[in-house]
């Protein structure tokens, strides 16, 4: 859609913007602390019913933020990403409402889940992040506006089928 098409490189240059944070460096070498990019919902699809049409039950009556039934797929497929080694994480979530696939925490896995031999010698500048902020909070607030307006026009509309019409006796 237009929408999608337009907001798509705002949330591409902030999610480039996280892994720029994450890999510049900062965290290298602390054993104390690590940052680690979790990519499950990089290549994600919009959820479908069985018409094909995008699945409503995943999202809450704002059509925007996730439902119970979708922060509970996500909150699994983010465990699961937590769970997978640094190098061969997955970059999708396929939504489907599954918990007997949820990934057990081993000795072994949780060493390998982060990496503190990386060198990044690309730093990120301090400002960046209040840059990826700012450009959250404006992709929000155009969404949410986007909204609003959408339901107002749509409101609007039905009410001006709903007038009465003048009555003549």
């Amino acid at each position: 859609s237009d929408i999608l098409k337009k907001f798509n490189p705002n949330i591409k240059g902030m999610s480039f913007g996280t892994a720029n944070l994450v890999y510049g460096g900062r965290y290298n070498g602390r054993e104390d602390f690590a940052a680690v990019v979790q990519p499950f919902f990089r290549n994600s699809i919009l959820p479908l019913d069985a018409d094909g049409k995008p699945d409503t039950t995943y999202f809450s009556v704002d059509c925007f933020h996730f439902s119970e039934r979708g922060q509970a797929d996500m909150a699994a497929a983010l465990w699961n990403n937590m769970m997978e080694p640094v190098d061969d994480k997955m970059t999708y979530n396929n939504f489907r409402n599954n918990r007997s696939n949820i990934k057990c925490p081993t000795e072994v896995r949780i060493r390998k889940t982060f990496d503190l031999t990386t060198d990044c010698s690309g730093k990120v500048e301090a400002w960046v992040a209040g840059v990826v902020a700012v450009v959250g909070l404006l992709v929000g607030s155009a969404v949410v506006g986007l909204f609003f307006y959408c339901k107002n026009k749509k409101s609007k509309k039905k009410r001006s089928g709903v007038e009465m019409k003048g009555t003549t006796f």
